[in-house]
């Protein structure tokens, strides 16, 4: 089994590295693959880039040049339900695009049921493991995660919640998981809240995405560890 790490930045990648032995680092596309192993776990990781399109590039390289079997979205998000504080985890257990109009996905390719990509149950009973034997500092949530091409600060945030109620907003989740979908591979995203509400704005992310891609990271690890012992 070989398991893809995506991530959108260097700074959510970072945590990665350190970790993965025999590592051997390729390239294509313009981006870095950072082959080798986690805990006896063969990976690919890297970092895309910000925003779907390259988060899509990245997916597809990883399933059709590096053969992985399962992908992990592993990084940070704003948080758009209320509970949510600062350093707390969402594990998606579905994703959608809040910025594409619904029947462009139902209607044609791929044609889904509803807008919303499931996540791998698999995956989603093997994260309650892994969740179960280490210690987080903030809560874990799983739920709803929704993507769009814009950092959601105040504006937009209300209407989202009303035609979505997801727990996180980004700018990548929801297209490695169309990427995932349409080439049948087990996918799940594990991120980390960064600004919320109450704490809104690039400045809080920028503050707080060195912490938080650190625990998304230790909760991604958990999970191979699990699928290792799978």
């Amino acid at each position: 089994m070989r398991v893809g790490i995506i991530c959108a930045s260097d700074s959510e990648v970072a945590p990665f590295l350190p970790t993965i032995d025999e590592c051997k680092i390729t390239e294509k596309a313009m981006l870095k693959f950072y082959e080798g192993k986690i805990n006896g776990v063969a990976v690919v990781t890297l970092f895309s880039g910000v925003c779907k399109v390259n988060a899509a590039i990245a997916t597809q390289i990883l399933i059709d040049t590096y053969g992985v079997d399962v992908i992990i979205n592993a990084g940070t998000a704003g948080g758009m339900n209320p509970e949510l504080e600062i350093f707390d985890i969402v594990i998606s257990t579905e994703a959608a695009y809040h910025d594409v109009a619904p029947d462009i996905l139902t209607e044609f390719h791929p044609w889904l049921e509803s807008v919303y990509f499931k996540s791998d149950q698999e995956l989603l009973n093997l994260t309650h493991k892994a969740i179960d034997k280490i210690e987080t500092e903030g809560k874990v949530y799983w739920g709803r995660m929704v993507t769009g091409e814009a950092f959601i600060a105040d504006g937009g945030r209300k209407k989202i919640n009303e035609q979505f109620a997801p727990l996180t907003v980004d700018m990548e989740t929801a297209s490695i998981a169309h990427v995932c979908y349409v080439n049948r591979i087990p996918f799940i995203s594990i991120r980390s809240i960064t600004d919320t509400a109450a704490h809104s704005g690039i400045g809080h992310f920028e503050e707080n995405c060195k912490k938080a891609s650190v625990i998304a990271k230790d909760i991604t690890v958990a999970l191979l560890k699990e699928l290792r012992s799978r």
